[in-house]
């Protein structure tokens, strides 16, 4: 007797649909599983098999082949374990089920027959819907988030033999509601708990984080331990607009296919991510990899912040893996099976102490360090990579006068409102290319970045003072793009170009 069954894998953030065909003939008793499955599918035979007889069902008892199609593709996870079980229900004569061509079926199973969660729920959501199911089987636990897809019913199921039943209509299963849109404006309002209005002082160390948020840039702060670099970089997303629902499904699906929305984390994410990953991290941590490629933290941190603080303790051949990402807003996974691509267009946020010591050209407090390890330890940041940050940012420690001031600096919402303003303009005028300002094409920076004479004097000399290469040129051309937009002015100004230049003097200086 034949069964069959849809299922769903992941390949990197998308779901794959998978068709699980079970055969019960006569014979030796064995089950076979085919198709490609990794070691935790293969180890479904005996998982399936306990929870199969812990549920008091049957399941047929002579050879029994389990084809798991496309052929071709590797069948990787445990979350085939419920649509097996179900196939070898359904190909037992004793117990048939209904028609299940309907569903997709995705679940791990415990050996008493509980249904446990699994990762990449709404990437099997979103598979099951483009194949035209009407309807998705998955663990309670991971119902909410597959509910944030439209168009197809969500069941949540707690256990094998509720499955059972539900499928032969003698219980029934409320349909998870769908709640994105419900979920996203609640996220809307921001939670005051990280508000700029906390930071005393740094006045301009704000103005190049406004401006870095309106158009996407990059940043890079230098300053002394305790100049509060660390706190103004975890304010930053407190600045930026409230995420489309578009995006907020593709954060939540690149989080669920790491399984980070489980537990006590919300099932969709709706703010703007913040990653702080240690500098230990290693490459593949970092960028995404391993034998079994799955997102890193630039990935995790798309449409959000990547902040790595302390950036020169961070390995050189870590930080070079970045070049790829903060380039094209994607990262590429070659393995020999093949290759993946991830998404990952973040603001990269990084911090560094002027030396080791941390306080090299500091008024008060003098450098333990020798210029040698001062040089050695700022040359860890190699140039291409300062190259693709935008703004270069000296913060200085703030006096006690400014820290003893009782009234509060400016609020989120109201920077937040510049910036929105901002994006408004940027998305008007680069319709159909590029996102922001940060993203602008060598064709969009010749169109919208047109200077005058006296702006263009200025930016040359500039590039001959400073010694700036060609992609400092376009950098530079794209922050001013974005202060004119802040003052919702149609032409790049001197004035401009003279603020854009200020934040690359750390091209110079970086190195003496």
């Amino acid at each position: 007797m034949l069964a069959k069954v849809f299922s769903a894998t992941l390949q990197g953030v998308e779901g794959l649909e998978v068709e699980i065909e079970v055969n019960s003939a006569s014979g030796v008793p064995a089950i076979v599983i085919v198709g490609l499955p990794d070691t935790a599918v293969r180890e479904s035979r005996d998982r399936v098999t306990t929870a199969v007889v812990n549920s008091m069902l049957h399941w047929p008892r002579g050879r029994t082949t389990i084809n798991l199609a496309p052929a071709n593709v590797r069948k990787e996870g445990p979350a085939f374990d419920l649509p097996i079980a179900l196939g070898l229900v359904g190909a037992c004569e004793e117990t048939p089920l209904p028609d299940l061509s309907t569903y997709c079926i995705a679940g791990e199973l415990a050996l008493d027959g509980t249904v446990r969660p699994i990762k990449g729920a709404l990437s099997i959501a979103l598979a099951a819907r483009k194949q035209h199911r009407t309807a998705i089987l998955l663990p309670a636990a991971n119902a909410p988030e597959a509910a944030l897809v439209d168009g197809i019913e969500v069941f949540g199921v707690r256990t094998l033999s509720e499955t059972v039943q539900f499928l032969r209509g003698e219980t029934r299963i409320q349909a998870t509601p769908h709640t994105a849109a419900a979920l996203l404006h609640q996220a809307s309002a921001y939670s005051e708990a990280e508000d700029f209005a906390d930071v005393r002082g740094q006045y301009h160390a704000k103005r190049a984080i406004e401006i870095a948020v309106s158009g996407g840039h990059n940043l890079l702060m230098l300053g002394p331990p305790g100049s509060g670099k660390s706190m103004l970089a975890k304010r930053i997303p407190s600045l930026m607009p409230p995420m489309s629902l578009s995006e907020a499904i593709e954060t939540t699906k690149i989080h669920s296919t790491c399984g980070l929305l489980t537990g006590k984390n919300p099932a969709f994410v709706a703010c703007r991510p913040f990653r702080s990953p240690h500098h230990t991290i290693s490459d593949a941590g970092l960028l995404g990899g391993s034998s079994t490629p799955s997102p890193g933290e630039v990935s995790l941190a798309h449409n959000g912040v990547l902040f790595l603080d302390e950036l020169p303790e961070f390995r050189r051949s870590t930080l070079e893996v970045l070049r790829q990402p903060l380039e094209d807003g994607l990262v590429t996974i070659a393995r020999a099976a093949g290759s993946l691509t991830f998404p990952a267009d973040f603001v990269l946020v990084a911090a560094l102490n002027p030396c080791p010591c941390g306080f090299y050209g500091d008024r008060k407090r003098a450098c333990r360090c020798s210029t040698m390890q001062v040089q050695r330890y700022r040359q860890r940041i190699s140039g291409p990579l300062l190259d693709r940050i935008d703004l270069h940012l000296e913060v200085p420690a703030v006096s006690f006068s400014e820290m003893s001031r009782g009234e509060p600096g400016e609020a989120s919402s109201q920077i937040r409102a510049r910036v929105q303003n901002s994006r408004t303009l940027q998305t008007t005028r680069l319709a159909g290319g590029s996102r922001n300002n940060a993203r602008m094409r060598p064709r969009e920076i010749r169109e919208h970045c047109t200077l005058s004479s006296e702006c263009a004097s200025l930016l040359q000399s500039a590039m001959q003072n400073l010694n700036l290469s060609a992609r400092a040129y376009d950098r530079i051309l794209k922050v001013a793009r974005t202060i004119a937009d802040l003052e919702a002015s149609a032409q790049i100004a001197p004035i401009h170009v003279q603020e854009a230049i200020s934040y690359r003097t750390l091209d110079r200086t970086l190195w003496q």
